[in-house]
């Protein structure tokens, strides 16, 4: 019903900053919540951030709080993940989601799933 595209990943040395775009098709983004997580092979998906439907609360991961900042622009059908100070233990796949429930911090509450941007944070 939606289709999520990540963009923005790449390499970025540590301390650096990288901002993610994920772009969703159709006229109903904003009754989705948003969120952010991340996955490095042999770990479980990790919620990162998430957002509600018009943007007004923010939720983070213990491990992003106070380095990453998520936002929505609903009339772009876009929502944002800006990264600074990042850290090599940073490195990992994000995907973003689209929900119609509350915004949650595990993957079983999102629907819809963008196909993933590689950020890789050398030392």
């Amino acid at each position: 019903q939606v289709q999520l595209v990540e963009s923005g990943g790449g390499l970025v040395q540590a301390g650096g900053s990288l901002r993610l775009s994920c772009a969703a098709s159709g006229r109903t983004f904003s009754s989705y919540i948003m969120g952010w997580f991340r996955q490095t092979p042999g770990k479980e998906r990790e919620f990162v951030a998430g957002v509600t439907r018009s943007g007004a609360m923010t939720y983070y991961g213990d491990s992003v709080k106070g380095r990453f900042t998520i936002s929505r622009d609903n009339a772009k059908n876009t929502v944002y993940l800006q990264m600074n100070s990042l850290k090599p233990e940073d490195t990992a796949v994000y995907c973003c989601a689209a929900g119609t429930g509350w915004v949650t911090f595990t993957p079983s509450g999102y629907d819809y799933w963008g196909q993933g941007t590689q950020v890789t944070v050398s030392s």
